[in-house]
């Protein structure tokens, strides 16, 4: 049985954090998140690690975690550059990455096997990776029968200001409808609330079930996205800020009426950094799965 692959976005500019969280240590061993992500998944079966990043911090990055895995697993990189797209659509004055479907096409030529992609500032914990794992082994490789981690939108949000979710519609047989990406959502007085299109808040339930950007996929998802991504750029060619999101490479999925998304579920706690403040919190959590001896002290 081949290996699942691990897809980690670490190309983001953690403009609401104040730097790169990617590289960020929370513990006094030196640990970033992502070295989590990088023990559990290795516990868990996974085989070979893709890392999507940008030039401008490369040198670092490989110093960090190339010795990690050095004899553990096969390591590739992914450059998300502003110019990894058509001529026409570059745009000097823009400074945003081109957002998380972007990322995901751009791994094509180096992902031939099953593969979970995930955040790099998101810690997902250890059943996460298990139960993604086992679904992905028990997949063909040619197979259209996709998935996703589930988590309830209460325990994904920050104090510290708003945040981005993909809000998920599931059928009853625990499949997924359809995913919306919500890109401000936040707590106001003790409600969790977000922005509609015309920026107006709205209530939102906090069980409402959301991504965090977990999903697993065959080789065959890369059929996807292509155009769509095709027509985002000739609609945003003068949007400084517009992103091409996952769920809508998901929503053509869906919509496609060839494949299917499962939604998993797993027992694991997340908890994520987006605002330099929620750095404390992950700090003792991390602190507290160690004390437990869920993680060793020294991850490597």
């Amino acid at each position: 049985m081949e290996k699942p692959t691990l897809v980690v976005l670490a190309a983001g500019m953690g403009s609401r954090y104040g730097g790169l969280k990617q590289i960020d240590t929370f513990t006094s061993e030196g640990d970033t998140i992502i070295d989590f992500s990088l023990y559990d998944a290795l516990r868990a079966g996974f085989g070979k690690f893709v890392f999507i990043i940008r030039k401008s911090f490369e040198k670092e990055f490989k110093e960090i975690f190339n010795k990690k895995l050095e004899g553990k697993a096969k390591v590739a990189y992914v450059y998300q550059e502003l110019d990894s797209v058509p001529e026409k659509y570059i745009n000097p004055e823009r400074t945003k990455p081109w957002g998380t479907g972007h990322a995901l096409l751009m791994t094509k030529d180096k992902v031939k096997e099953n593969f979970a992609i995930i955040n790099a500032d998101d810690f997902y914990g250890k059943d996460a990776f298990s139960v993604m794992a086992k679904a992905l082994m028990a997949r063909s490789k040619d197979s259209y029968e996709f998935c996703t981690m589930a988590y309830q939108l209460k325990n994904t949000v920050s104090d510290h200001g708003f945040v981005s979710r993909g809000e998920c519609q599931v059928d009853n047989n625990g499949y997924l409808l359809d995913v919306t990406e919500r890109t401000h959502i936040e707590k106001i007085g003790g409600d969790l609330m977000r922005k509609d299109d015309s920026g107006k808040y709205v209530p939102i339930s906090g069980d409402t079930i959301v991504s965090m950007n977990f999903w697993g996929f065959t080789p065959k998802c890369f059929e996807f996205g292509g155009k769509l991504f095709e027509t985002f750029l000739e609609e945003n060619k003068h949007n400084l800020k517009a992103e091409f999101y996952l769920p809508s490479i998901v929503n053509e999925i869906l919509s496609s009426g060839i494949a299917t998304v499962e939604v998993l579920k797993s027992e694991a706690k997340w908890f994520g950094v987006t605002y330099k403040e929620d750095k404390a919190i992950a700090q003792k959590e991390i602190q507290k799965l160690k004390d437990q001896q869920v993680y060793p002290k020294n991850l490597w």
